[in-house]
């Protein structure tokens, strides 16, 4: 990953997180927290999820080790989401953009909400951010149908025509 692929992806993965908040802010308030029997529950928990790993990894990336997810996301409204989301995408993406290709290559040491030690490079890190809120991504669509509702699509072309 190179750096015109790694703000690209950050700016994709930015406009995407848009775009399903935006698709989730069509569910009645009841729906956002039904079990779907999914592995992250509900819609609500879900977008939770995404919130939580971008924050973690973050915070990573920044030198720290968080112990455990954000409580500040916890049991949140949509727009308490949208609004925590914010909260975690500027740093994010002053982050990424503020990067330079010596760095893409750098290891981060970092132990995993476990306290298990782990070391990868900056790269490896940025490409599983984007790919692991992708997949969830995913699965919020599937959710949004069985909810009756339609999902938008966040293929990275469609990021790409904008």
């Amino acid at each position: 990953m190179r750096m015109t692929e790694c703000r690209d992806s950050f700016r994709y993965n930015l406009w995407a997180n848009e775009q399903t908040f935006n698709a989730v802010a069509k569910l009645a308030p009841e729906a956002l927290g039904r079990d779907l029997g999914t592995s992250h529950v509900s819609v609500g928990q879900t977008l939770q999820h995404i919130l939580a790993a971008e924050w973690v990894w973050l915070r990573r990336w920044l030198g720290e080790s968080p112990t455990a997810m954000p409580a500040f996301l916890e049991n949140r409204g949509l727009e308490e989401l949208r609004t925590g989301w914010r909260a975690i995408a500027d740093p994010q993406m002053a982050f990424v953009m503020g990067l330079d290709e010596a760095r893409l290559d750098e290891v981060i040491r970092y132990r995993n909400l476990k306290g298990e030690p782990r070391a990868h490079a900056l790269w490896q890190l940025l490409r599983h951010v984007v790919n692991h809120s992708s997949y969830h991504r995913g699965q919020i669509a599937a959710m949004l149908r069985q909810l009756g509702a339609v999902p938008v699509p966040t293929d990275m072309v469609r990021f790409f025509d904008v």
